[in-house]
């Protein structure tokens, strides 16, 4: 009987080891927007208990709403390749593929139709080297910097969207027709925060605001997010200081 308490017990704390290191975070600390002499923002992204290498969006926009710039992308998006396993040598590789759902509402936002019809950048108009990057595989600190120094009131948006996340409302079987949908499932979800350069308070936390269309057909900003579930926890906190 107590040979089998202590290998039980071994076996509850080498499972408890494993979880631990499956859990375990990865800080990524870069710059974005190096050589513009604009403003500074310090964003601070820690990653929730649903984070499974999201695709990311981070743009500024005025007071009422209007697109600026783009502070950062990832860079499958803002290059318009994937990479994906190339089923004749079993290997991963980058590829040409348009994905319409994964941040529509950034790409309506940012507003350059390409030749396919949608607002997603290509290998041959991509986003500039200086505002993408990879996708950081945990919580991160980004410096970013805005091409022109900020001076007044402004708006922060994020868009994240994380694919094979199904719950019971948005299920693979909702748009049987539409194959956009399947390579996002719940759809991407926007957060928003205001900088005021001329406030003493420097600091603003992002809240959710809304998501996007489940397979990006427009740039519209939904608001019912009682349909989300485990993409509401991708971030747990996300914060920007100027």
């Amino acid at each position: 009987m107590k040979k089998n308490i202590i290998v039980l017990t071994l076996l509850l704390i080498g499972t408890t080891l494993v979880f631990a290191q499956r859990k375990k975070d990865i800080y990524t600390v870069a710059n974005y927007g190096e050589g513009y002499e604009g403003t500074t923002l310090q964003f601070h992204f820690e990653k929730g208990k649903r984070h499974n290498h999201p695709l990311i969006a981070i743009w500024l926009a005025d007071e009422k709403g209007n697109y600026i710039q783009t502070l950062y992308v990832a860079e499958s998006i803002g290059k318009g390749n994937f990479r994906r396993v190339d089923h004749s040598t079993g290997k991963w590789q980058a590829g040409e593929i348009q994905r319409p759902a994964a941040l529509p509402f950034w790409g309506h936002q940012r507003g350059i139709k390409n030749e396919f019809g949608n607002y997603l950048p290509t290998p041959e108009a991509p986003v500039v080297d200086a505002y993408t990057g990879a996708t950081p595989p945990g919580s991160f600190d980004y410096q970013l910097t805005t091409e022109k120094k900020l001076e007044g009131r402004y708006q922060l948006f994020v868009e994240i969207n994380q694919s094979w996340d199904w719950n019971e409302f948005w299920f693979n079987a909702k748009f049987p027709e539409d194959k956009d949908y399947k390579t996002s499932c719940q759809p991407a979800v926007i957060y928003q925060a205001w900088i005021d350069t001329r406030s003493s308070n420097r600091q603003a936390e992002l809240k959710a605001i809304g998501r996007s269309h489940h397979s990006g057909k427009d740039g519209k900003l939904y608001t019912d997010l009682e349909t989300l579930s485990t993409a509401l926890n991708i971030t747990k906190k996300m914060t920007v200081k100027w």
